[in-house]
């Protein structure tokens, strides 16, 4: 296909596709996809090789947000049956940290429910970084506490944060229909202060909200302009008790355009697979391996995913490696930037950029709205496969032993 000659091209030199090229990806037929999926890990292997990089969630304190986002169980309203805990202790949060760290993860995503943190929030937070990072030499760790006020940034940086998690989850145009108690601008201004503080910036999507091609598009593109070293994807979690639970839109097949297109508009970024993998991808999750080079081991925020050790067996039996504590994810040029999503030397880097409040580095939940003038997605509705959802009743914040 020109097209995926075009955009193989493109990725190799980091040059940012057209919109209609963006578009055209998702709009691929099934017997085209092993081969946007081979055009795609031909850029994917060009800058990250067969390495995989592993990241952990530790849910800090569970349910209870003041914050409407249509798609998460810990949402205002919810009535998910999640677990629901104030603050870990710093010991507690390290102890859950260790369990991921023994599995392989080489970063820790330290999340919290809510609007974001207090002061005080920062300051326990600041001394579970502190915590993990006594035990665990050349460990990563990323926060997500949601909008961040000034000055915060800075002392999570100050206190060992290597990384602040804030993602737009879905495009400007339709922000308004899934969360109304703070804005699309107020996710962009966290993540731009995360930026501006020296953390390195994580802000992703989560596909499967309802959202048209063009909604898709409009978030990546988004998302290069704002600059992130990160991009998590994420599939709705459609949770019973949430808005969005009738919300079975993704297949397989389109779950994979979706990451191949992320990876043609931001060839040279960390793509983490985030949550939702095992519930949509389902068998397909080592194909997403040629597209993404990061994933999160084990469980999620309030859900369960696959054993950490089927995690492993399945990087393994697929080709590809572990990314060691020693290794720099980032390629050579991004790394000594410390950039983002793309080429800074971009000047038509797509409509802006966004942000998300309240905590979260995987999605929880889902519901449907209007999308105003925009069309859904054409693709039929996927089979419920409400078999696929565990809560999360194991690790953090219970006595059971974590998932990693």
């Amino acid at each position: 296909m020109d097209l995926l000659n075009t955009l193989l091209d493109k990725g190799l030199r980091r040059e940012l596709p057209t919109r209609d090229e963006a578009l055209a990806v998702l709009a691929t037929s099934d017997d085209e996809l092993l081969d946007v999926v081979a055009a795609a890990g031909r850029v994917r292997r060009q800058w990250f090789g067969r390495r995989v990089k592993l990241n952990y969630l530790v849910n800090l304190k569970s349910g209870l947000c003041p914050e409407d986002c249509s798609y998460c169980s810990q949402r205002l309203g919810s009535k998910a049956e999640i677990l629901k805990y104030t603050w870990l202790k710093p010991d507690q949060a390290s102890q859950a940290a260790a369990a991921g760290l023994a599995g392989g993860a080489k970063r820790v995503c330290l999340v919290a429910s809510g609007r974001g943190p207090t002061d005080r929030d920062v300051d326990r937070v600041s001394d579970t970084i502190k915590a993990i990072k006594d035990q665990n030499e050349g460990v990563e760790v990323c926060a997500c506490l949601g909008l961040l006020s000034d000055g915060q940034a800075e002392r999570l940086r100050d206190a060992g944060a290597d990384a602040y998690n804030h993602n737009l989850n879905t495009s400007e145009g339709t922000y308004g229909d899934i969360t109304t108690t703070h804005t699309y601008a107020d996710r962009v201004d966290t993540v731009q202060k995360a930026h501006a503080a020296g953390l390195s910036a994580c802000s992703g999507l989560i596909a499967g909200m309802g959202e048209s091609d063009e909604d898709l598009v409009d978030v990546v593109y988004a998302l290069r302009a704002l600059d992130p070293d990160s991009v998590p994807v994420n599939f709705l979690i459609p949770f019973e008790g949430t808005p969005l639970a009738k919300e079975w839109n993704l297949t397989p097949q389109r779950c994979l355009r979706i990451l191949a297109m992320v990876r043609f508009v931001c060839p040279d970024v960390e793509v983490r697979i985030a949550g939702g993998r095992e519930v949509h991808l389902r068998t397909m999750q080592p194909l997403a391996l040629h597209l993404a080079n990061s994933i999160f081991l084990g469980d999620y925020l309030t859900s369960e995913g696959q054993a950490g050790k089927a995690d492993l067996d399945m990087i393994a039996d697929a080709g590809f490696e572990v990314e060691g504590t020693g290794e720099v994810t980032l390629p050579e040029h991004r790394a000594a930037a410390h950039a983002g999503c793309g080429s800074h030397a971009d000047t038509d880097a797509g409509a802006g950029c966004g942000s998300h409040g309240g905590g979260g580095c995987g999605p929880c939940g889902s519901g449907d709205t209007e999308r105003g003038p925009k069309e859904r997605a054409a693709e039929p509705v996927s089979e419920a496969r409400t078999d696929l959802v565990s809560v999360r009743r194991r690790g953090a914040g219970t006595d059971l032993a974590p998932n990693a």
